[in-house]
Parts: structure tokens; C-alpha cells; sequence
């Protein structure tokens, strides 16, 4: 497959000196696509067919019925089975599945989407919360988009709170039936992929209450259209969501239900099950546990959206950077020639700390897909790897949705005019990915999930400690906090640098004082958060609910920081990978970037807690300065190891078109003075 590497010849760069290391791109693209990369690369191949491409310009109805198509031919040509067990003629492998996967978004992020409801929630909510009567009778048609699905949780009052849906499904041990009722506008369905118009099933959530109890959220299989008419089924209705802010090749919708029945049989009852005569048993006693439970087993959309996240933002600094190292604009140095955007100080400012985040976010991502394959696979499924991975899973799929917004953004503003043109795709890229900071869960939602977790962690560390072993790991921690924010240390830090902007800048890049910096502010807000919370363990449920309230903010800036500390991790272990000294030296140039580039945005933090005087903060700045310079050459072979090709990138601007008119320009105007046509400016013939 040709890359676009292959075509560097074409673009003008500012070259590494025979004396500065050189990145082998071939090397830096193995380890970036990590374990699956052979799959990676045969869906790099395959996604290459026009045929899987969007289209701009389409209608909102065309777009949908391309996609629909689109997804057809995946069912039939592009091994989308991988997950499913191979008894059912997928190939048992979970991580390799989700690799493949991600790359969808490079064809239409519709299509990946599209293709993640039908077979990401659809299909895997049957194969993980069913029982193998329900694989054999409902997943052949699911797999082969025979029978087009939607997965019916998230209702128009409650997305995020899936406990609390309104959606009941009351047995009738009678008929051995469940009842599926909307008992009110706001437990429709909502925001459905495939309920608008293509989907003929769908696997809903709901309320099971069985002689007179409620037993919680359980989903059971059902129908919705006859696949012959398309018109619904009696008792269901709905509505087409309509015109979207991007995502148009999808046909959200809404569904609800007037005394739906669907067979006992229909219940997905891996969790909880219920007898002809309306008995409920489960192999999970907890009700709190057994939905968390069956819930985790849908972990695998928020780590798929990471990993297109991150692809998202690749393409995006693709475009930007190529096109940044041919655009030339106002007169430099030389008499002659503009100057190239990547030149500035400035447009080096804005894209390469956000490339440095997006190798760090690969890098983590990486290790996501690994932890998700060992849970998934059976080969390390205990509790506590389950909520790991949801924990991690949950604060990089914020921390990268996040980023790939505010990458596309900076991208379409970095390329100015040309960024604006759909030709392009930034604009399309970025209007599609604005959603995905919201499902699958809702970012910021995703984020106190993270900071419980960070809470039940430390409270963990004191569960046999007595009062008075509490009480003095916290007078520590306040003797710390103190001598950090007294002058008496600033004075010691500022002795040691003993005014030496090098030996300052020395300490920052090591590697040990940059994990003591983002590990520190992580255990010291948790730390702090867990006393202003302790006063709730034993209030009243509404006094304890307001306390915990008003800590929230301090809560997400925990998860936050955690996030942070996360991504640095995994960009340092990811260097273990480069055995190439140039490369390793690179792009341990681009870890301490992005390490420095998290601690300038923090900066506030480090002062106020006395974890940096003002001095070793000035250094911070001007050490990124300096990355940046000795990171500029490097920036074109640093996005060409994403390995993309121009079939991919599909931006006009990045195919060397930018440098051609840049060469006809220059050319035009050195023909002219040649000649000595060239007009003479003014100042020129005043000074005459």
C-alpha cells in the first residue's frame, strides 16, 4: 500500500542536519501500530476502496442508504466478524476485532458508527448478555445485517443514568410474556442508530418487574418492523431524529412501545432469569453489581472510540503539518522566498504539542486494546482487571474524544482558508466527531466515574487503619503541603538550580522528575478531595449528596489529572519499543513535550502548591521553546509513521498540491526579475 511517505519528495521540508538523529518512519510505524498491525494494515488496504468512502455534498437520505450499503459490503468483504466466537464464524479475537474496527473512521466516520451499532451493540449485546439458545436463534442475522439493529438503552429523559429508565417489561406469567410499556414521553428511546428507518430489531432495556418486584435494567430481543414493509410492528411507534450536527449517515430515531409482548424466551438471561412461573434468579445476588455487571460487558464501544478518536486527530495533524511544510506565507530572512507556516514559532505552538498528545494517546491506547482483549479473551477476567478497564477505558476515551475536537479545530484554523473547504474533511471530521464527547457516555460523567475510582483506591490504602494512623498520614500530608509552599523550599529549589537555566532545564527533561511533577498532583488532589469528602461518609443521604456536590468540580480535575498521568505513562513505556537511536532520541524529544506542555497548562497548580518556584516555571516555557525548534524538522516524519495514505487522507491540500503552486509562484516571480521586467517598488523608485 502506497503511504504518504511515498511522496515526500514532493513537499518542501526544512531538513535534519547530517549531525541531528533521523527517525526511521518504517520502525516509529511498526511500533505505532502496535500488536494487531498486520490487521491494521489489511483494513488500511481494504478501506482504500472508494466504494467504502463518504461522499460529500449527499442529501441526509442518500447519505443514510450509501451507508446501509456500505455496511453491506463490510458484512460481506471486511471481516467485521472477528469478535464472535468461531463457532459462529467469527475468530475469537477481541483486541484484533477492535483494531480493525477503529479504522473504519477513515472511510466515514457514519459508516464506523453505523457499523459499531450493528455489530459493536447490537450483535455484542446478544452475544453477551444472551445464552447460546439466543446466539443460535438471533445472531446469524444480526452478524449478517439480514436483520438491521438497534440497541434501545439510552432513553430522552435519562442517557447517562441507565438505572433510572422509565421502560418497564412486567412478565405475565399467564402468557409467558413480557409486557414492553413507555409509560411517558420522556422513556422513549432516543437518539437510536438504525431506528429511523432501517432497523428491524432491537435489543431494549428495560424495567423487569415480575410479581410486583423490580428486578432492574435487563434487555431482552425485539422486533420492531416487518423487514418485508419496513412499517412497524403493532404497539411500536417512533420518529426520525432528523438532521443532525454531523453523523448524517446514520438514521438515529426515536421508539417507544404500547404493550409490546415478546416471548419469555426473549430475555437476554446470562444475569438474571425468569421462570414460566415468574420466578427471578440470578447468579449475581447484588442488583447494584449484576447491572454494573452486565453493563461492563458493553466496555468495548467507549475503547473503540478512543481508538478512532485518536485516528481522527492522526488524520487531522496529517493535513495540518503537510500542509504547514509547503504553504509559504510573508517574506522572511531571504530576499526571494516567503516563509514556511511550520516555521513559525507560533504555528509550531499550536501543532506539535498536539501531536506529541496524540503519539501519547496511541501509545495508551495501545495498552487499552490489550487489557481489553486479556479481559474479553479469558485470559485475565478477574473483578478487579474488569473495573480497571472500565476505569481506564472511561478516562482515555474522555481525555482522546476531547483531544481529536480540539485538534481538528486547531488543524482547520492552521490551514486557514483551505481548512474551511470540505475538500478537505477537517470541517466534516470535526462536526462528526463532536458527538462522540457525549455517547457511550457523556465525558465529563465519565470523568467522576474515574474519581470515584481514584477515591475507593485510597480509601482502600486506610481500610485497616485505625483513626489515628488516618489522622497522622494527614498531618504529613499537611506538613508536606506546607514546607511545599513555603519560601524555605523555593529558596532550596532556586539554590539548586544555582541560576542555571541549563541545569533547570536539565532536571526537567529527566524522566523521573517528570512522572514525580504528574504523579504528585495526582495523589495530592485525590488526597485532598478524600478529606472535604469525609465528612459524608457519615452525614444523612441529602447532606451527604450537597457535599459531594460541591466538591464535584474538584472531583473531574482529579480524573482529570489521573488522565493526564495516564497518557504520559504509556508515551514512556512506548519508547521501550525504539531500539533506533535517532528515532528513540526523537521521540523521547516529543514525550518530554508533551510531559512539559501538561505541567505549563498546570502551572497555576505546581505555584500555588509550591511544587515549582517561579523561577523553575519560567524554564518549563522556555524548555518548550526549545523542543519545539529541535522537534520541527522531524514534525513531517512524525505524522508520515501514522502510516496513512493519500486514499485515507483524502485533503487536497495534502497531496503536494500546495507545494506545486508554491513552486509555480516562485518560479513565475525569479523568470520575471530575470528578465528584468519586475516592477520596481515604490520605496525602491522614491529612494531613486
Amino acid at each position: 500500500m502506497t503511504t504518504l511517505s511515498d511522496h515526500r519528495e514532493q513537499r518542501p521540508t526544512t531538513a535534519p542536519s547530517t549531525a541531528e538523529p533521523r527517525i526511521d518512519v518504517a520502525v516509529l510505524e511498526q511500533a505505532l501500530l502496535g500488536r494487531w498491525a498486520d490487521i491494521r494494515r489489511e483494513a488500511r488496504t481494504f478501506l482504500a476502496d472508494p466504494r467504502l468512502h463518504r461522499v460529500e455534498g449527499q442529501t441526509m437520505a442518500e447519505h443514510r442508504e450509501t451507508v446501509l450499503e456500505q455496511l453491506r459490503i463490510l458484512a460481506t468483504e471486511g471481516d467485521v466478524l472477528r469478535a464472535f466466537p468461531k463457532a459462529l464464524g467469527g475468530a475469537d479475537d477481541h483486541g484484533g476485532s477492535l483494531a480493525r474496527f477503529e479504522e473504519v473512521i477513515t472511510a466515514d466516520p457514519s459508516l464506523q458508527i453505523k457499523a459499531g451499532v450493528q455489530w459493536g451493540l447490537f450483535a455484542s449485546a446478544i452475544l453477551h448478555l444472551g445464552t447460546a439458545e439466543h446466539h443460535e436463534r438471533f445472531l446469524p442475522g444480526a452478524m449478517s445485517v439480514e436483520v438491521p439493529g438497534a440497541f434501545a438503552m439510552t432513553e430522552t429523559g435519562h442517557g447517562s443514568d441507565v438505572a433510572s429508565i422509565g421502560t418497564t417489561a412486567t412478565y405475565d406469567d399467564a402468557a409467558e410474556e413480557f409486557v414492553i410499556h413507555t409509560p411517558f414521553r420522556a422513556a422513549w428511546k432516543d437518539y437510536l442508530g438504525n431506528a429511523a428507518l432501517h432497523g428491524t430489531a432491537a435489543v431494549v432495556f428495560a424495567q423487569v418487574i415480575t410479581r410486583g418486584v423490580n428486578h432492574g435494567v435487563h434487555a431482552l430481543y425485539v422486533p420492531l418492523r416487518d423487514p418485508e414493509t419496513g412499517e412497524f410492528l403493532p404497539g411500536i411507534g417512533g420518529e426520525d431524529d432528523g438532521l443532525k450536527g454531523g453523523l448524517n449517515g446514520i438514521d438515529n430515531g426515536r421508539l417507544h412501545f404500547d404493550q409490546v409482548r415478546v416471548p419469555r424466551t426473549n430475555l437476554l438471561d446470562r444475569y438474571g432469569s425468569v421462570a414460566p412461573d415468574g420466578t427471578y434468579t440470578s447468579p449475581i445476588a447484588s442488583p447494584g453489581r449484576r447491572f454494573f455487571t452486565m453493563l461492563g460487558t458493553l466496555v468495548q464501544g467507549r475503547v473503540s472510540l478512543n481508538g478512532a478518536a485518536v485516528n481522527a486527530s492522526k488524520l487531522a495533524l496529517i493535513v495540518a503539518v503537510t500542509y504547514a511544510n509547503e504553504r509559504r506565507q510573508f517574506a522572511g530572512g531571504a530576499v526571494n522566498d516567503e516563509v514556511l507556516l511550520l516555521d513559525y514559532a507560533e504555528h509550531q505552538r499550536r501543532l506539535l504539542p498536539r501531536l506529541a498528545q496524540t503519539y501519547a494517546a496511541a501509545f495508551a491506547h495501545e495498552q487499552l486494546l490489550k487489557s481489553f482483549d486479556a479481559v474479553f479473551s479469558g485470559a485475565s477476567d478477574t473483578d478487579e482487571d474488569r473495573q480497571d478497564l472500565e476505569t481506564i477505558a472511561a478516562a482515555l476515551k474522555s481525555t482522546s474524544t476531547w483531544h481529536a475536537l480540539d485538534t481538528l479545530q486547531t488543524a482547520r484554523e492552521a490551514c486557514g482558508g483551505a481548512g474551511f473547504l470540505t475538500e478537505n474533511r477537517l470541517v466534516s471530521l470535526r462536526a462528526d466527531m463532536d458527538v462522540y464527547v457525549t455517547f457511550e457516555g457523556d465525558n465529563t460523567v465519565l470523568l467522576q466515574l474515574v474519581a470515584k475510582r481514584l477515591l475507593g483506591d485510597y480509601a482502600k490504602e486506610f481500610k485497616d487503619v485505625d483513626a489515628g494512623g488516618v489522622a497522622r498520614y494527614v498531618a504529613e500530608r499537611a506538613a508536606s503541603a506546607a514546607l511545599h509552599r513555603t519560601p524555605l523550599l523555593r529558596v532550596v529549589q532556586t539554590l539548586a538550580d544555582g541560576g542555571d537555566v541549563r541545569r533547570s532545564a536539565g532536571q526537567l527533561r529527566e524522566t523521573e522528575t517528570q512522572r514525580e511533577l504528574l504523579t504528585d498532583r495526582v495523589e495530592t488532589m485525590v488526597a485532598e478531595v478524600a478529606q472535604l469528602l469525609r465528612p459524608a461518609t457519615k452525614a444523612p443521604r441529602e447532606k451527604a449528596a450537597e457535599i459531594f456536590n460541591t466538591h464535584q468540580h474538584a472531583l473531574i480535575e482529579c480524573a482529570r489529572a489521573h488522565a493526564d498521568l495516564l497518557l504520559w505513562e504509556a508515551f514512556t513505556a512506548g519508547l521501550d519499543k525504539i531500539t533506533d537511536p535517532g528515532t528513540r532520541q526523537v521521540l523521547t524529544w516529543l514525550r518530554d513535550l508533551h510531559g512539559l506542555s501538561v505541567i505549563e497548562q498546570n502551572l497555576a497548580w505546581y505555584l500555588i502548591n509550591g511544587r515549582l518556584s517561579a523561577g523553575r516555571a519560567r524554564t518549563v516555557t522556555s524548555y518548550i521553546d526549545r523542543l519545539l525548534t529541535r522537534l520541527r524538522p522531524h514534525a513531517q516524519d512524525l505524522v508520515d509513521a501514522f502510516g496513512y495514505a493519500p486514499a485515507h487522507v483524502r485533503a487536497e491540500v495534502a497531496t503536494g498540491a500546495e507545494a506545486g503552486r508554491q513552486d509555480e509562484a516562485r518560479t513565475y516571480y525569479r523568470r520575471q526579475r530575470a528578465s528584468g521586467d519586475a516592477p520596481i517598488p515604490e520605496k525602491s523608485a522614491t529612494r531613486s
